[in-house]
């Protein structure tokens, strides 16, 4: 049997594919869960062979996710999501991610993917790979896109500095930067910017 976690924030979507996928003969969804902090708490508590992840959570987002529980143990990470941004697959590609798929994707399909990624192959949907492959590269350094990442929920700079133990002039100096690079004005066009393109 292959061992589940699933995670999303959306109830209805959560709970009908953790019965879909319970009906597979081999599969066997161990926890069902609303967000990406409990994601990985239960990863750490039940060990599943493979995560289901919706890319966009609370807490943290599948990519997030991803990167926590393959510093806990070697499972392997499936991100499902509606909004497949070039971007994200590269960034999920380096978090570990095993699987990429859309939210559009049938179930028999996804079930496939599951076991796909199970045996140690890798799986990205076709489509979402051939506008990776003709996207855009980020042209801002890791720290610049970590403080576009932290301030799409931060209101304030000190609320940026103090989530990533940066002094408030640093983070204005990445802020800057990025604003530069991206060519924008404000650092809300510029989080905008980098979500969209998915860098962040």
């Amino acid at each position: 049997m292959i061992r589940l976690l699933l995670a999303d924030d959306e109830d209805m979507i959560r709970s009908a594919l953790a019965a879909l996928l319970d009906l597979e003969p081999d599969l066997d969804v161990v926890a069902s869960v609303g967000d990406g902090v409990t994601a990985v708490a239960e990863a750490d508590r039940l060990r599943p062979d493979v995560c289901l992840l919706d890319l966009e959570m609370p807490g943290l987002d599948g990519v997030e996710v991803a990167g926590r529980v393959a510093g806990i143990y070697a499972a392997r990470v499936v991100i499902v999501t509606r909004h497949a941004r070039p971007g994200v697959l590269r960034r999920a590609m380096t978090a570990g991610v095993s699987g990429f798929v859309t939210k559009s994707t049938q179930v028999s399909a996804l079930a496939e993917v599951i076991r796909t990624v199970h045996s140690g192959r890798r799986h990205v949907d076709p489509d979402i790979a051939a506008s990776a492959l003709s996207a855009e590269r980020s042209p801002l350094t890791e720290r610049e896109l970590d403080v576009l990442r932290v301030g799409r929920s931060a209101a304030t700079v000190q609320e940026i500095a103090d989530g990533l133990h940066l002094a408030p002039g640093t983070v204005r100096n990445y802020l800057s930067q990025a604003m530069q690079k991206l060519g924008v004005s404000t650092r809300r066009e510029a989080s905008d910017k980098a979500w969209e393109e998915g860098w962040i």
